[in-house]
């Protein structure tokens, strides 16, 4: 029999966690809204790059104060179609973190380049110092992630790529509306990436992302990257891809952004009361919050310093959907076993591996169920 390999996790299959990572049945509770829109795609065959995506693009271009922005298939397309107009080919490097999902290091690797992994910080960020000495003849692009919805020291990584003309491609696909001194994510580097997946912050009904473009001249390349480097029907100027947000995907993007700002807002005063309940107990290490950042909390991490074995299966004894994103960074992964990378290379990654958690923070989640959670690291920590 051949193998299925699309999958479902096994604990959203049994649907007996009380206190859920998922929330998109809750989320998305008004679908009859959205199918009446979709109705109105469907009657006028408008399903490829159509008036929706349009309005999409322009929609967030006046959200988070963008020059240009281009609606495209996924988050991981919107990586590697940027890294390709800058002209990133094979034998190239680009220098990344390797406490990231797989998406940001398989872009690279389909683009052609090394990735070359720099250590991060404690905020599970990647580490400016450590990107500089990185830095070879080869490095043709910084691709830093702003993970979990925390933005990157882009101070530092805006200095470091000019001081050596190495143009940055920003992974934001947690990040929007996360802002650093006043800017939003995405509005810092050459390209901004963004992803639309399901469980993302703002998302769709399936696959979808966006780039933020800042110079004109790579926003028109890479308008015609996106859609095999057609001008109209019958004139090819490039040979590009096949990366185009679906309409229908761009009307439930859409109808979400109207709700945008009140989930962010939601995360944000949750992760606040989890902070404000957890900091108390000496065994935890929180993220340190920085004045001037606005987090959006796409997950909420923290480090456990003992009993995370212990903490992970006393919450999931109470249905609580805890997660390690992820036990295993990029550069151990089977897929990276060629790149010449080892155990103890980069060893705040690791640590952090070993120690992290994340906990439920999206808009659905309640005061009450806060503070189950917090109950159950108070009884385990005051013994």
């Amino acid at each position: 029999m051949t193998k299925n390999y699309n999958y479902l996790p096994d604990q959203y299959k049994k649907n007996k966690l009380k206190i859920n990572h998922n929330y998109l049945s809750e989320q998305f509770s008004d679908y009859k809204q959205i199918l009446e829109k979709i109705t109105k795609v469907i009657k006028s065959n408008d399903f490829t790059l159509g008036r929706e995506v349009d309005i999409f693009e322009k929609n967030i271009k006046k959200l988070i104060n963008a020059k240009n922005v281009l609606a495209v298939g996924s988050g991981t397309d919107a990586i590697f179609l940027s890294l390709k107009c800058l002209g990133i080919k094979d034998g190239d490097e680009v220098i990344t973190t390797p406490f990231t999902f797989y998406a940001t290091i398989g872009a690279i690797v389909t683009a052609g380049a090394k990735p070359v992994f720099a250590d991060i910080n404690y905020d599970y960020n990647i580490d400016p110092k450590e990107i500089e000495k990185k830095i070879t003849k080869k490095t043709k692009a910084i691709l830093p992630v702003h993970w979990a919805g925390k933005i990157c020291d882009m101070k530092k990584i805006t200095e470091i790529s000019k001081k050596y003309s190495i143009p940055i491609v920003e992974d934001a696909c947690h990040a929007i509306l996360a802002k650093k001194n006043n800017k939003f994510a995405g509005n810092f580097g050459n390209m901004g990436c963004f992803s639309l997946h399901p469980l993302k912050n703002l998302n769709v009904w399936g696959d979808g992302g966006y780039i933020v473009v800042k110079n004109l001249s790579d926003f028109k390349k890479l308008s015609l990257m996106r859609n095999h480097g057609l001008v109209n029907r019958n004139k090819n100027l490039l040979f590009g891809y096949n990366s185009r947000l679906d309409t229908i995907q761009a009307v439930v993007a859409n109808h979400l952004l109207k709700k945008l700002k009140f989930l962010t807002n939601k995360r944000i005063s949750n992760a606040r009361y989890l902070d404000a309940k957890l900091k108390k107990i000496k065994d935890l290490e929180l993220i340190k919050r920085e004045k001037n950042d606005i987090e959006v909390f796409h997950l909420y991490c923290l480090r456990i310093k003992t009993k995370r074995n212990k903490i992970i299966r006393e919450l999931q004894k109470k249905n609580i959907d805890v997660k390690i994103h992820y036990p295993v960074p990029m550069h151990l992964q089977p897929a990276a076993k060629n790149m010449g990378y080892k155990k103890g290379d980069f060893p705040i990654t690791e640590k952090i591996a070993k120690e992290t958690i994340s906990l439920p923070i999206h808009e659905f989640i309640t005061k009450k169920n806060l503070d189950k959670i917090i109950e159950i690291f108070n009884r385990i920590y005051e013994k």
